[in-house]
């Protein structure tokens, strides 16, 4: 039909919300919203379905800004099309607890999918919703039934192209053929250093042809409304690839910088705002104007939205009528439930069980629950035989056209993307009906940080299944032995780090895993053998740390993780028998559950009067928090079998002598008390949960 004066007026009130909003705060990113105000205009208007009295809406078009430090882009279209969030708001920009954030971040703000801000974080995730969507129509859709079928929409610029997080993840969405992923590239040739000739001058359509998308070029962004408009409903008539955009804009087009460095991040100065007004009509004086028709024309398209929600609403509930398992399934999926008694499935062991590797009881607990918990989805980043993630009849998700699977499996090949598989899992998290698990070796999922910490700080239910999670992985040697690993991610807030010791253990961090809903866990796992311990038990183990060996009289408490403690309790053993020194033995599978215990627990555990030493084949560092002395590895590792390297830094029985030293100095005399006020999480909801996880009875 065209477009009129009134598209004009909107795209220009997008591109002075932006321009007052960074003004105001004297801070921020107007140049990617001033060019890709043409876009966004005809994306949201002419084909997004959302509505925003309900942002949760199932089978909402998912929209993920990359750039995001683009996102007054974001926030005013979620303004003008009437979301919760109000032009005070905008004027609140980057202000202390305003729900207008310095760069999107889910749960702080109404209609923002995910949190991004690292670039190319975004594009990755846009994958995992993608994935998610195809999965999820997969198993839900039937004949004239087709409950899920939105699309994922995902603006990235020069940056994310830049970043090797996107090109995993364009990778592995052109492998899978993500036909509903259609991807727009503000070509705007500028990063922070200036006009990207500098540094990046690939043909990045190319490139994408290479990996196995769909490409379009628009080649005037900044004003040709119908071509957009006639780029996007292509992609969208390509189902068997995803698709991207190469949209040539002006950065800060209008401004006197339009087209340079100088209008990337940072306010326009108040006589270039005031001629960018006057050359767009409006009255150069006034701040924050938005013209009435403007909200009518976009509130219109909301009021569409709503009256499709409400069609998918009364699809549903004939599809109730005709599949009432899969109904139910999906409404419980879609309230954050777990299956009721899922729990009973939790493999348990007791010590005279054989001695198994923790990553082959994590695969036993995959075997055990998957058939009862089909919301989980598992993977691998090319180590399924190493990591155990699969269990023997899962089906891979695969494009169907491949032979090799299909779009309801359960099982993700990531490939060697350790990167893309974590954000892609925040993706996957973030759509609302499956919960992602990913495997990798414990000292690669450290590739893998920049995207674990956005899990963290969004508040997303992934699970990363960490195996050969220390110096017993051998012969691999230095390279692959973490020694920095698990004292990186336990100092990272709201995330979870399991290292269990033994069956038991494994079974009680897969539960926390699973009900921790606003909460990533890693789960560090073995790839030597572990006996099982003669105290353990799931309920003891969700304490996060609990007494593996208790000795009356006790001179000395050794507090240990995962592989050590059966080494420790042999320790006990051999300083009772050898030297006549009674010790206990603490195991502490999860600090950070630990941590959240009430005193009189923690005190149970690590009473005050008995010097501690602990003991983990890793870094010390944080270890002070519950020892007064530390034995650990400070250094990195060795190559060797496994028994060998052990032996080679003395974690034996008999130790060494460090550990000795360290022995011989807890005996000497009154200890230093140990900080038994822990530094408890900052997110009450995730605290509520680690309680919480205690009072389940097995």
């Amino acid at each position: 039909m065209g477009y009129s004066d009134l598209d004009v007026l909107a795209v220009n009130t997008i591109r002075l919300l932006a321009v007052d909003a960074a003004a105001k705060a004297n801070s921020g990113h107007p140049g990617a919203p001033m060019g890709m105000a043409p876009v966004a205009h005809v994306l949201w208007n002419k084909f997004m379905n959302f509505n925003p009295k309900n942002p949760d809406w199932a089978n909402r078009d998912r929209f993920v800004l990359s750039n995001g430090h683009g996102c007054l882009l974001q926030y005013s279209l979620l303004h003008l099309f009437g979301y919760q969030l109000t032009l005070d708001d905008l004027k609140a920009f980057r202000q202390l607890d305003s729900i207008t954030p310095g760069h999107p971040e889910a749960h702080d703000t109404p209609g923002i999918e995910v949190t991004t801000g690292p670039l190319g974080q975004g594009f990755a995730n846009a994958v995992g919703l993608a994935i998610a969507q195809a999965h999820s129509g997969g198993v839900f859709n039937k004949p004239n039934f087709e409950l899920f079928n939105n699309y994922t929409y995902c603006f990235f610029g020069d940056g994310c192209a830049m970043e090797g997080i996107a090109s995993e993840a364009a990778s592995m969405a052109g492998h899978l053929k993500l036909g509903n992923l259609i991807a727009i590239y503000d070509d705007n040739h500028i990063s922070i250093d200036g006009d990207t000739k500098c540094a990046f001058t690939e043909d990045v359509m190319q490139r994408f042809e290479a990996y196995g998308w769909h490409t379009e070029w628009v080649k005037d962004g900044d004003n040709d409304l119908q071509a957009i408009e006639d780029a996007i409903r292509k992609c969208q008539q390509v189902t068997d690839k995803p698709s991207v955009i190469k949209l040539t804009t002006t950065i800060g087009y209008g401004s006197k910088l339009a087209g340079t460095g100088g209008v990337h991040g940072n306010p326009l100065k108040a006589d270039d705002a005031q001629q960018v007004k006057r050359s767009f009509g409006f009255d150069p004086e006034q701040s924050f104007v938005v013209p009435q028709e403007v909200y009518d024309l976009y509130h219109k398209h909301s009021a569409e939205g709503a009256a499709k929600e409400q069609e998918w609403n009364q699809l549903f509930q004939k599809y109730e009528q005709s599949f009432p398992t899969e109904a139910a399934d999906l409404k419980r999926r879609l309230s954050g439930k777990l299956p009721e008694g899922w729990e009973k499935s939790l493999p348990t062991y007791k010590s005279t069980d054989p001695a198994v590797a923790s990553r082959k009881l994590s695969e036993a607990v995959l075997e055990k629950i998957h058939s009862v918990v089909p919301e989980l989805l598992s993977g691998s980043a090319d180590l399924t035989g190493s990591n155990n993630t699969r269990w023997k009849n899962a089906v891979d998700f695969q494009p169907p056209q491949l032979g090799i699977g299909e779009w309801s499996g359960r099982y993700l090949r990531y490939g060697v993307r350790e990167h893309a598989m974590a954000a892609v899992m925040n993706g996957l998290a973030a759509y609302g009906t499956v919960i992602p698990a990913g495997g990798t070796f414990l000292n690669f999922v450290s590739y893998a940080a920049g995207a674990l910490r956005l899990s963290a700080l969004s508040r997303v239910r992934v699970i990363h299944v960490a195996t050969h999670d220390s110096i017993g992985l051998g012969e691999d040697g230095p390279t692959h032995q973490p020694i920095e690993t698990l004292a990186h991610f336990r100092a990272m807030p709201n995330c979870m780090v399991w290292r269990p010791a033994d069956g038991n253990e494994t079974s009680a961090a897969y539960y926390s895993a699973l009900t921790a809903k606003h909460t990533p866990s890693i789960l560090a796992l073995t790839r030597q053998n572990l006996p099982q311990l003669e105290n353990s038990t799931i309920e003891r183990a969700l304490k996060g740390a609990y007494v593996a060996v208790d000795t009356p009289n006790a001179a000395v408490t050794i507090i240990s993780t995962g592989s050590e403690v059966g080494i420790c309790i042999d320790a006990a053993t051999y300083l009772q028998e050898k030297h006549g020194v009674a010790a206990r033995v603490v195991s502490v599978p999860c600090f950070e559950v630990f941590d959240a215990q009430d005193k009189e627990y923690r005190l149970s555990v690590l009473p005050d009067g008995i010097p501690v030493l602990s003991v983990e084949a890793c870094s010390t560092m944080g270890w002070e928090r519950y020892a007064h002395e530390q034995f650990g590895l400070n250094r990195f590792g060795a190559s060797g079998p496994y028994k060998e390297v052990y032996a080679k830094f003395e974690f034996t029985p008999r130790g060494h002598q460090q550990a000795r030293y360290c022995h011989h100095r807890l005996l000497q005399g009154p200890q230093r008390p140990l900080p038994h006020q822990p530094c408890l999480p900052a997110d009450p909801v995730r605290n509520d949960e680690m309680s919480q996880n205690v009072m389940i009875v097995f």
